[in-house]
């Protein structure tokens, strides 16, 4: 995860070509049932039952990827690797956002992530590996 101003970049090394940027929609792209401030164009997608580490930095200035219903909050430094682990027990989706007073765009950054099944998971990345 890379925090720029002012969204996220999110990178799955382990896949080699999945990256991809996550910017808040605008209200005059929300769907039915959408969260206004808090839905993304591109969701972090995660498998449940599965320990996940993240590594996170910044590309600018400081920022904070803060998932409260997760337990994480890890800062986001210039020049510098921060990392913590989890494992996402349900399926389900969940929202965060940035918790550093990074700048005038810092509520426009949240984040989004699907915790789907381990199956799920691994159609979703080969679909990104075919793009």
């Amino acid at each position: 995860m890379i925090g720029s101003q002012w969204y996220w970049n999110y990178e799955y090394s382990d896949y080699g070509d999945i990256a991809f940027e996550s910017y808040m929609l605008p209200e005059d792209e929300l769907n039915v049932g959408d969260l206004r401030l808090l839905e993304v164009d591109n969701r972090v997608v995660l498998p449940v039952k599965t320990h996940i580490r993240f590594i996170i930095t910044a590309s600018d200035v400081l920022h904070c990827w803060a998932m409260p219903s997760l337990a994480i909050k890890l800062d986001a430094c210039p020049g510098r690797l921060n990392q913590v682990s989890t494992f996402i027990k349900r399926e389900g989706t969940f929202y965060g956002q940035c918790s550093e007073i990074c700048g005038v765009g810092h509520s426009k950054m949240p984040i989004v992530i699907d915790a789907v099944s381990l199956e799920d998971y691994l159609e979703w990345v080969s679909l990104r590996l075919e793009d």
